[in-house]
């Protein structure tokens, strides 16, 4: 891709150093610049952030500039203001004398904020994308108290309550945690405004917690922007996402926003991953299809009278329905 990409004259890019500090900072570390989208700078660009910024770039014909805030394998605590974190629940948090440095830089409260959000409010954004989760999987519960009050502490110090907040559900990859973790994700979607979910878990990898298809990620988080932020409404910005599911005759009858062309990924395949389960609420594999009212009937002759509906509910998920734009839906479970 770097190889073949055309300069952008209207594309830039400015990647954050790292910086963890204990109080709020002035500005970002040094040797930090702004990048031109040319072959030569390009391979210093955040893959997913890069391939959105194109796509924006391209469609608008506008200056886009990306800055990229970048930390692996960091909790969410330590991109949040501390202040936050202690009406969430003081007596979880050691402070960062107690961690060895490289803990305290990915987990201590507000470290990673203080060093590498705090410093970039004199730009005017237009809008946030996020993509995190996998260090707090585990704790789903504080995640669900945690991920509105960053958003709300960002929108707070731009001044601007209703700024876009995008972010990317987590991918497939075999960790038990992950099914819960991301239809908590995508029911989140509909308790904080203006926010917006990309479905990653087509693009997973059973083993691999950095999956290698960024383009399709970024594209898809530049879709969300077009539709929702830039008014470019003829532009699909989501795959299927479950709204509702009734229960009569033996089956599942289910809805979807965004389901215009409901099929599955591949021409020929079956649907995958539909399953249902009684009052017992025990799960089987059950056959889909898409009906002409769009709604996909789900169904088990293991199952005579079925109450819960639940789609690619695995870890790592061969879930393969998509809608007319070849978007993935979100994996879901009727009953949360």
């Amino acid at each position: 891709e770097i190889a073949t990409t055309k300069t952008l004259s209207h594309l830039r890019y400015f990647k954050v150093k790292y910086q963890a500090a204990n109080t709020p900072q002035s500005d970002v570390k040094q040797n930090t610049w702004w990048r031109a989208s040319i072959p030569t700078e390009a391979r210093e660009f955040s893959a997913i952030a890069f391939f959105c910024g194109r796509k924006l770039a391209t469609t608008l014909d506008i200056p886009v500039g990306i800055i990229c805030a970048p930390y692996g394998g960091t909790r969410i605590e330590a991109w949040m203001p501390i202040e936050r974190l202690r009406k969430f629940n003081p007596d979880d948090y050691k402070e960062a004398s107690e961690l060895s440095e490289d803990a305290a830089k990915k987990s201590a409260p507000g470290l990673l904020y203080n060093g590498m959000v705090y410093p970039l409010n004199p730009y005017t954004i237009r809008g946030f994308a996020w993509y995190q989760g996998e260090s707090n999987a585990h704790n789903i519960e504080a995640h669900e108290m945690l991920f509105p009050r960053l958003v709300r502490s960002w929108r707070d110090y731009w001044n601007d309550a209703d700024m876009p907040f995008y972010y990317v559900q987590l991918s497939s990859l075999n960790r038990p945690s992950w099914p819960l973790f991301r239809d908590s994700q995508r029911r989140m979607m509909y308790t904080i405004e203006n926010t917006g979910m990309v479905v990653s878990s087509d693009k997973g990898n059973p083993t691999d917690v950095h999956p290698t298809q960024k383009r399709e990620v970024g594209q898809r988080l530049a879709c969300l922007a077009l539709n929702d932020t830039y008014g470019f409404k003829h532009v699909v910005p989501s795959g299927p996402l479950f709204r509702k599911a009734e229960f009569k005759k033996g089956a599942a009858y289910v809805s979807f926003d965004h389901a215009d062309g409901l099929r599955p990924a591949n021409e020929g395949e079956e649907l995958l991953t539909f399953e249902i389960a009684g009052e017992d609420r025990t799960f089987y594999p059950a056959k889909a299809v898409v009906q002409e009212d769009g709604k996909v009937k789900v169904w088990s002759k293991e199952v005579k009278h079925p109450t819960i509906v639940r789609y690619g509910w695995q870890p790592y998920t061969k879930a393969n329905l998509v809608n007319g734009a070849g978007l993935p839906a979100s994996t879901f479970r009727s009953d949360y």
